[in-house]
C-alpha cells in the first residue's frame, strides 16, 4: 500500500456495516472498504485510512443516527469529523446510488469544504437531557391520548357514570375516577365501564409522577450546565434542555450569533426574484428550538411587562436582543447575547459563556412569534426585509 502525505476519508453509516471511501489531497479515489458497525470495525476502518497516510479528517453520513457511534469512537481519537449530507439529488440521477458511491462522495464533499459542519459530541450531559426530553415528550403525548380517552369514556358512559362525572374538570376527573374501587352489581357494562375508567385515571397520575422525575433531573441538569437559562423569563426546563440539545455538548461548534439563529430558524432567508426584492421565513433549522422560542416569546408577551410594553414597537423597529445596548433592557426579548457584548473575540471562550447560560437564540420578535412551529402566518415584508439587512451589516 503505497503512502500518500494527507488522507480524507468518507463514510456511509448503516446499521450493520459502514462503507468508507479514502482519497487523497487531490480527491483521488485511494480504496473502498466496508467494516462492521461495532467497535472491532471503528478500529479497522480507522486503521485502514491510516494505512493510506495520516488522516486529515473523515466525513461521516448519519452523525446522529447510524453513525454516531463511529463519530464518538472518532472524536474519542482526536480525529476532526465532518457532518455530511446526502449527495445532492441531480449528482446521483447521474452518477447513480450505491454505498461506495455515497463513501466517496462523502469524502470529496469534507476536501472541498462543501462539508464543514461540526457534529455534536454527545458525550456529555446535554446528550442525558436529549434522552430525558424523547422520554418526557412521549410521555406527554400518552397522557393527551389518556385524558381524551378517559373523558369521551365517560361521555359515552351508562347514566349513572355520566351523572357521576358530568361537571367534573380534567383535574378533578382523574383524582376522583383514580380512587374508585368497582364492585361487581347487576349491571356487567357500569362494572366493566368503571374499572376501565379507574385503570385510565390511574395510568394518567403514573405519567404525571413520571414526568415530574424527568423535570426534576432536567433541572438538576440544566443548573449544572447552563444555571443562568432557567433565569430567564419564560424558560422551563422543558424549553431551556431543548435550546440547550440543539447547541450540543460542544457548543464551541457554533461560530457566530447567525449561525446559532440559523440553526433554531428563526432567521428570515432571502427569496428574490427578478424584479421583487422579498424575504421569507426560515421553515428549516431545528424545529425543537424553534418551538421552543415559540412558546418563551409567547410567554412573555403574556405575562412579562416590558416584552408587552416593547410589543407594540417592534412591529416597527426589530427588537435585536443585546444585554448591554443602550436603547432595549436586559429582559426584552433578549433569547441571545451578542458576542460582542460579552466581550468575547476567542471562538474557544464560547463554551464559559455557554456554561454561564449567557447564549441563548435570537430573533427579531415579531419574526420568533411567527416562526414556531406550525406556524404557517408570514412576518410583515417590511419588518423582515429590514431584520435581513439589519443582520447582514452586522
Amino acid at each position: 500500500m503505497s503512502m500518500v502525505r494527507n488522507v480524507v476519508g468518507g463514510v456511509d453509516t448503516h446499521a450493520d456495516s459502514h462503507v468508507a471511501a479514502a482519497v487523497d489531497s487531490n480527491g483521488g479515489l485511494l480504496g473502498v472498504e466496508a467494516f462492521p458497525a461495532e467497535v472491532a470495525g471503528y478500529e479497522g476502518l480507522l486503521g485502514w485510512l491510516a494505512g493510506f497516510g495520516a488522516v486529515e479528517q473523515i466525513g461521516v453520513e448519519g452523525t446522529g443516527s447510524w453513525g454516531v457511534g463511529l463519530s464518538r469512537f472518532l472524536h474519542d481519537q482526536g480525529i476532526e469529523v465532518v457532518e455530511v449530507d446526502r449527495p445532492n439529488r441531480q449528482t446521483r440521477r447521474k452518477v447513480g446510488k450505491s454505498d461506495p458511491t455515497d463513501a466517496v462522495a462523502a469524502a470529496r464533499a469534507a476536501l472541498s469544504g462543501q462539508a464543514s459542519v461540526t457534529p455534536k459530541t454527545r458525550n456529555g450531559p446535554v446528550e442525558q437531557m436529549r434522552v430525558l426530553l424523547v422520554a418526557r415528550r412521549s410521555a406527554r403525548t400518552q397522557r393527551i391520548q389518556t385524558l381524551n380517552q378517559l373523558r369521551h369514556l365517560v361521555f359515552c358512559a351508562p347514566e349513572p357514570i355520566r351523572t357521576r362525572f358530568k361537571d367534573r374538570y380534567k383535574t378533578g376527573l382523574v383524582t376522583e375516577a383514580a380512587k374508585m374501587r368497582p364492585r361487581k352489581g347487576s349491571d356487567p357494562v357500569v362494572f366493566t365501564t368503571n374499572v376501565v375508567t379507574r385503570d385510565l385515571a390511574r395510568r394518567i397520575r403514573g405519567l404525571n409522577a413520571e414526568m415530574k422525575q424527568i423535570d426534576q433531573t432536567l433541572t438538576a441538569l440544566i443548573e449544572d450546565t447552563a444555571p443562568s437559562l432557567l433565569e430567564l423569563h419564560g424558560t422551563g426546563p422543558d424549553t431551556a434542555a431543548s435550546l440547550l440539545v440543539t447547541a450540543g455538548d460542544n457548543p464551541d461548534r457554533l461560530h457566530s450569533e447567525k449561525s446559532w439563529a440559523h440553526l433554531c430558524g428563526v432567521t428570515p432567508l432571502p427569496a428574490s426574484s427578478g424584479k421583487v426584492t422579498r424575504y421569507r421565513l426560515n421553515r428549516g433549522g431545528d424545529r425543537q428550538a424553534n418551538a421552543a422560542l415559540y412558546r418563551i416569546v409567547l410567554t412573555r408577551m403574556s405575562s412579562h411587562p416590558e416584552t408587552r410594553r416593547c410589543d407594540a414597537g417592534s412591529r416597527e423597529r426589530p427588537l435585536y436582543a443585546t444585554s448591554a445596548a443602550a436603547d432595549v433592557p436586559a429582559q426584552r426579548f433578549d433569547v441571545l447575547t451578542r458576542l460582542a457584548d460579552l466581550g468575547i473575540d476567542d471562538e474557544s471562550e464560547l463554551s464559559v459563556a455557554y456554561r454561564h447560560g449567557s447564549i441563548l437564540p435570537v430573533a427579531p420578535a415579531h419574526v420568533i412569534a411567527r416562526a414556531g412551529a406550525g406556524s404557517a402566518a408570514p412576518a410583515p415584508r417590511a419588518a423582515s426585509r429590514a431584520a435581513y439587512r439589519q443582520d447582514s451589516a452586522r
